[in-house]
């Protein structure tokens, strides 16, 4: 969710409101152009003197004109014919004087938005439920925050494995560095540094695979080995196991696969796929295939018994950011703001069956059954949310 801003820059909107004057009774309040002071109504304006007025305006119909019946002549356009924006953007309540904005009280209700209000996050928004923005994690009753991870990583945190059966969050970042957290403290046990930037992490059964800048680390944990896979060039953007091997989608556009030699302990690079122009950074696997992502707008289905290239599908405009098997189905996301779903044709190529559109570029699937067995679908948008899906609703 984006993060407002209530207050903005001072200095700039003291400059844009062409203000200066003097003392605050000196103001001459039927200059047309005053704006009631945003951080008064805040309750928080220590400007003196301020160049905004400390009280509200006046409805309009509230002139001398209209107390003796007469109404003001209107001015501008009669519709808005002349206006190519959409409805919305022609009459925002935030420039005339029946706006909601930061108000309650005689019947006035306050709208809401989808944005998160900063300063609730800082603990110091005045607005209380009267604030437009919203003073939670998570609107509608499907999810809630449990707690939140602090004291962390420096920069973007790229992935993140929860082995099963183990107590232990750990979590990778752009800052070079994997975290161990405690489940049930919320507590940093640890921190292991790379020299590299974490591009993926997976885990599987006792192994946490770590994708960094030409390199995968391979951690046991019930044996504390600590491997390091060689061959990759550039950044490791994804990670799958698939047919007892272990897939990493590379920088280079390749995908390479390793397979685990248990009388060494080692894994040895078992093939390496190509066939993509531009990184690859999405993988999944399912129904004996390995579905691939990337950067060149396409996916490409292999097949997991000779790892050959079987179809290749060019239905997105843009990256290609994530890929899931769902049931019978194929799902992935884009940062040309869908969803789409391929389903299998009479003659085994997959096409797209439905095609859901956001109006934001869609990073990070991943599916889900709720309480009641029911599946959802999550995905991650680049305007900093996370949306819930039902599933059946949209394939």
């Amino acid at each position: 969710m984006d993060l407002d801003a209530h207050g903005g820059n001072k200095g700039v909107f003291h400059r844009l409101s062409g203000g200066g004057g003097g003392p605050r009774g000196n103001h001459n309040d039927s200059n047309k152009n005053q704006k009631v002071c945003f951080h008064w109504r805040a309750g928080k304006c220590n400007r003196f003197p301020c160049p905004f007025l400390h009280r509200e305006l006046p409805p309009p119909n509230s002139s001398a004109s209209a107390s003796n019946g007469s109404h003001p002549a209107k001015r501008g356009f009669s519709n808005d014919s002349g206006f190519s924006g959409p409805p919305a953007a022609r009459r925002t309540p935030n420039f005339n004087s029946s706006s909601t904005w930061g108000r309650t009280g005689n019947n006035r209700v306050v709208k809401k938005t989808d944005k998160l209000c900063n300063y609730w996050i800082q603990g110091n928004c005045t607005f209380g439920e009267g604030c437009r923005y919203l003073h939670s994690w998570s609107s509608g009753d499907s999810f809630s925050l449990l707690t939140q991870l602090e004291g962390g990583h420096q920069k973007v945190v790229s992935g993140i494995a929860l082995p099963s059966g183990s107590d232990k969050l750990y979590t990778g970042s752009q800052d070079e560095t994997v975290r161990i957290w405690d489940c049930q403290s919320g507590q940093c046990m640890g921190v292991i540094n790379l020299g590299g930037e974490v591009g993926c992490m997976i885990t599987e059964g006792p192994w946490i695979f770590v994708g960094i800048p030409n390199l995968v680390k391979a951690w046991n944990l019930q044996t504390n080995a600590d491997l390091s896979l060689s061959g990759p060039v550039g950044q490791v953007y994804a990670m799958v196991v698939g047919s007892d091997l272990l897939f990493a989608g590379t920088q280079d556009s390749e995908i390479l696969a390793w397979r685990y030699n248990a009388a060494t302990s080692i894994f040895e690079p078992a093939a390496s796929l190509k066939g993509h122009s531009l990184a690859v950074v999405s993988l999944v696997v399912g129904a004996n295939r390995l579905f691939s992502g990337s950067m060149d707008n396409s996916i490409k289905v292999w097949n997991l018994e000779n790892l050959q290239c079987v179809q290749t599908l060019t239905g997105h405009t843009s990256v290609v950011m994530s890929v899931l098997c769902w049931d019978q189905f194929l799902l992935s996301s884009s940062l040309d703001k869908t969803i789409k779903v391929w389903a299998a044709t009479e003659r085994g190529d997959l096409e797209v069956t439905y095609t859901h559109q956001e109006e934001h570029g869609l990073l990070k699937l991943c599916g889900m059954h709720d309480l009641e067995g029911k599946p959802l679908l999550l995905c991650s948008c680049n305007d900093n949310s996370v949306r819930i899906y039902d599933l059946p609703s949209c394939v």
